[in-house]
Parts: C-alpha cells; structure tokens; sequence
C-alpha cells in the first residue's frame, strides 16, 4: 500500500507538467496570433498615409498635365479600389495594381519639365517615396510575424492544440508576379 502515494504523486505531477505545457503552448498561440494582428495594422498605418497623399499628388499633376486625365483617373480608382479591400488577399491586389498605377503617375511626370520642378509636386513624392519604404518594411515584418504564428501553430504538439482552440492559418502579404515587372508607359 505504500507503492500507491508515490504512483498518485508522480501521476498528479504528470497531469501539472501536461496542463503547464497546454498553457504554455496556448499563451504563445495567442501571443503569436496577436503579433500578426498588429502587424497588419502597422502595415494599415501606412496605407492610410499613401492613400491621403495619393489625392494631393493627383492634384498637383492635374495642373500641369491636364490632358493625362485617364492616367490620373486609373490612380484615383486604384486608390479606391485599395482603400475598399477587405481581406489580406485583396489587399495585396489592391496595393499591386496603385502601386503600378503610381509608377504610370511618376512615369509621366518625366514628359513634364515644369511638373518636375514643382516643389510641392517634389515634396509629395518625396514624402510618397518614404512611406513606400514604410509599407515594403511593415510588409516584411508582417510576413515574418505570419511565418512565425503559422510554424507554431504547425508544429507538434502545437497543431494539436490549435484545431481545439480555433486557432486559423494566418495569410501572408504576397506581390502577383505581375507587380514585380517594370510598368510601360506610353506617351
């Protein structure tokens, strides 16, 4: 009968070390899921700082390129179409398709010497081209928090958990193949 306390205690241990890992592997699922969550929303930050800027380069294009209307149209719109994405996969072709329809905008800035020198056309694309860097780094950082959740939740005896707890794969940014080629402008 002595052999019995010793079997309940190393049981009762067993079942604390087995309820200390399930916590432990929930806290950084959730942690990992929350840091994923902030990062889309650094990377939305951002976004909202292009999109404000968008209309007030458009602006100052539209005086010196007035007859460049459809150029400057397909801008605003791909704004908008950006601006009305709701899912991360949207978002990433919303984001491709301005970011082309921005490279068509400075494309034809070069065919106007005046628009070139204007100091407010230059101060907006300066401060357009920082928060560009902006985004490509909080992308990347989103990325990164999403590859790391993703293997965690993944792994074992994580996966195991993260069906039970809800725990969904997280979608990363990613850049159609499309928006990686140089945009042709034609004059």
């Amino acid at each position: 009968m002595g052999w019995i306390l010793p079997c309940v205690g190393g049981l009762g241990l067993l079942v604390v070390v087995v309820i200390a890992a399930v916590i432990g592997i929930y806290n950084r699922l959730v942690t990992l899921r929350n840091r994923v969550k902030n990062a889309w929303q650094q990377i939305d930050v951002q976004l909202r700082r292009r999109y404000d800027l968008i209309p007030n380069l458009v602006e100052t294009v539209k005086a010196y390129a007035t007859h460049e209307k459809e150029t400057l149209e397909r801008v605003i719109s791909a704004r908008n179409a950006a601006i009305s994405a709701e899912t991360v996969a949207e978002q990433g072709q919303a984001e491709n398709a301005l970011t082309g329809t921005l490279k068509s905008l400075f494309a034809l800035a070069e065919n106007y010497p005046d628009l070139k020198a204007n100091q407010n056309f230059m101060m907006l694309q300066e401060e357009l081209s920082g928060t560009e860097s902006k985004i490509a780094y909080a992308r990347q950082f989103y990325n990164d928090s999403v590859m790391t959740y993703n293997t965690a939740r993944e792994t074992f005896p994580a996966n195991l958990l993260a069906g039970m707890f809800g725990f969904e794969p997280a979608e990363g940014f990613e850049i159609e193949e499309e928006a990686k080629e140089p945009v042709e402008v034609q004059f």
